[in-house]
């Protein structure tokens, strides 16, 4: 039996992972099962899953990430973009009455930065940004070497920062948000514009390294809507790193190489003095990691208040 196991749950529209973290935020073990469509479901499958883990390890608190806006204070889910039902649920109440040990709940990207500020590609960051492209966009600022969740726990809607006055519509009924150029769906209808098929995104990363000059340009659009936003960012917060991860990431150099050009051409340069800009390291492991290590942080802060 391990000591000190925190459980870290990372909920997704399509699957659910549990892993297993020790307090120093190492990955022991990972499961993933379908996530069921109601929200009733989702927690049985959950509590039932925990309480088997719970008979084969000494399971001290546990994480939650969640796909939507969280109160963290409270544990309470304000709503879930891609997953109906979840309109201001108690998680963090339902979850201890239910399992009998201490829950913490947050944004799962939220969760996603912690673990790379304190793991992995963020290193020795102080102030850092963290963002994920994928059907969405999520975003984290760790200021000071917390995360910031702003006055109402909503800081961080990199995805929605306008970087037009009139564009497409957003899935959050605004227009010109980032998330509406560089989310995935949209990555997609520009390449099969330019392409005159469609293409998935794994094979206009694979076309882009091979040197294609189509997939390239996709890619270099791609960094210049992103390079809008983030230089905003970067005025605004000052921060030394910025961290990108999801499957835009695996575009690579391509998308890189013009992204970094972009913010330092067009930030101020006192803010670029410092700033390093790289891919996630922590894959899809970095929600789980995260959010067991959230929880062991919130196990020890209560027990030095006793």
């Amino acid at each position: 039996m391990f000591e000190e196991i925190y459980l870290g749950i990372d909920i997704g529209g399509t699957n659910i992972k549990i892993g297993l973290v020790s307090k120093s935020g190492k990955l022991l073990k990972k499961f993933i099962f379908p996530t069921p469509k109601k929200r009733a479901d989702i927690i049985d499958k959950i509590c039932s899953q925990v309480n088997l883990l719970k008979t084969r390890f000494k399971v001290k608190a546990l994480g939650i990430g969640m796909p939507g806006p969280v109160d963290s204070i409270n544990g309470i889910v304000r709503y879930l973009p891609n997953l109906p039902g979840w309109e201001n649920v108690k998680l963090k109440a339902i979850f201890e009455k239910k399992l009998l040990i201490p829950v913490t709940v947050d944004n799962d990207v939220n969760f996603m930065g912690l673990a790379e500020y304190n793991f992995g590609a963020a290193g020795k960051s102080r102030n850092c940004v963290c963002l994920t492209l994928g059907t969405g966009v999520g975003g984290c600022l760790i200021l000071e070497g917390k995360i910031y969740h702003g006055s109402t726990m909503n800081a961080g809607e990199i995805g929605h920062m306008p970087i037009s006055i009139d564009g497409p519509r957003c899935g959050c009924k605004a227009r010109g948000c980032l998330e509406a150029y560089v989310g995935n769906t949209r990555i997609i209808a520009l390449a099969k514009k330019v392409f005159k098929k469609k293409v998935s995104l794994e094979e206009l990363s694979i076309m882009a390294k091979r040197n294609n000059k189509k997939a390239a340009a996709v890619w270099e659009q791609v960094a210049d809507y992103l390079s809008v936003a983030l230089t905003s960012v970067v005025n605004l917060i000052n921060p030394d790193t910025i961290v990108i991860g999801g499957g835009v990431a695996k575009s690579g150099k391509v998308l890189m190489s013009r992204l970094k050009k972009q913010i330092i051409k067009r930030a101020m340069k006192a803010a670029t003095k410092n700033l390093k800009i790289v891919f996630a390291s922590l894959g899809n492991d970095s929600g789980i990691i995260g959010a067991g290590y959230a929880a062991s942080l919130s196990t020890r802060k209560n027990a030095q208040k006793k």
